[in-house]
């Protein structure tokens, strides 16, 4: 384990002179600008619920592609779009919105999470990195992951430009929306893909049971903060940013998982939102 020093800027020069933690800043980077946008529009929407299964199924998505000896990507891809088709297929009554999907999203969470335990079994050998995958890791990030990682996230960064506007008003205002003429129920199809493909991304560093972290805490963070709207966009971006730099650099000097950083800086940017805006409530204007 390294051990840091007392000169903060030696200490970043020390660990930025490796490879391997330029590329996870980069990917780190990349990532939060991603988790940041999606997340923000995902609590927004009050669909939580849905991304963290989303996470969720990055698990057995990677067991399972270990087990049938591909990609580990195409597992985490190919299982949450399928799992975010699956979820869209919940009607999309107003009334029934909420309470039936996310009775489909606890069905489809347990399902996937049986599954990843069968793919381990069904693998007859010692499935490695089963620490990672759950918990994440920095260590082995490449140059060619990072540019894959960035092409990705500019094509989910392009789509989500062009349906910003309309989606953010269906977010807000469904109904109202609808009565305008948007395509509300598209828009929902298509931000569950994104969002899936935004966890399928995410959980390649974060593990899968900590790509929650970075989707929902940052984004949640802003809204205590502000409930304006592009601000809080900016301002989850930030707080996601920060908190994956953070998380990076404590965790080289700790033998434990980036995950349980990402978390707890995280959760302590929350707590630190939620006190601020409980001293600005009882401040008299």
């Amino acid at each position: 384990m390294n051990q840091p020093g007392w000169n903060p800027v030696a200490d970043l020069q020390q660990m930025w002179a490796l490879p391997f933690m330029v590329n996870a800043y980069r990917a780190g980077t990349v990532l939060a600008l991603l988790a940041g946008l999606v997340g923000f529009l995902m609590v927004t929407r009050r669909q939580a619920f849905a991304g963290h299964t989303l996470s969720a199924v990055g698990f057995p998505g990677a067991a399972g592609a270990t087990w049938l000896g591909v990609p580990a990507a195409l597992g985490y891809f190919g299982f949450c779009v399928a799992a975010a088709l699956t979820i869209a297929a919940a009607p999309s009554s107003a009334r029934l919105r909420f309470s039936e999907e996310n009775a489909l999203v606890g069905t489809v969470q347990a399902f996937a999470l049986a599954c990843g335990y069968l793919f381990v079994v069904l693998y007859h050998g010692v499935l490695g990195g089963t620490t990672a995958l759950l918990f994440g890791s920095f260590l082995g990030v490449t140059a060619g992951q990072v540019t894959t990682l960035a092409v990705l996230a500019v094509v989910l960064l392009a789509v989500l430009a062009a349906i910003g506007r309309p989606l953010l008003f269906a977010s807000l205002d469904p109904q109202a929306a609808r009565a305008s003429g948007v395509p509300v129920r598209a828009l929902d199809v298509v931000f569950l893909v994104l969002l899936a493909a935004t966890a399928a991304e995410v959980v390649q560093i974060t593990g899968a049971l900590m790509v929650f972290t970075l989707l929902v805490l940052p984004p949640a963070a802003a809204r205590e903060l502000t409930c304006r709207p592009a601000a809080g966009l900016a301002l989850s971006v930030v707080l996601a940013l920060l908190v994956t730099w953070v998380a990076l650099g404590v965790a080289y000097y700790s033998p434990y998982p980036i995950g349980f950083w990402l978390s707890s800086i995280a959760f302590g940017t929350y707590l630190l939102a939620r006190a601020t805006r409980a001293v600005r409530d009882r401040v008299p204007a």
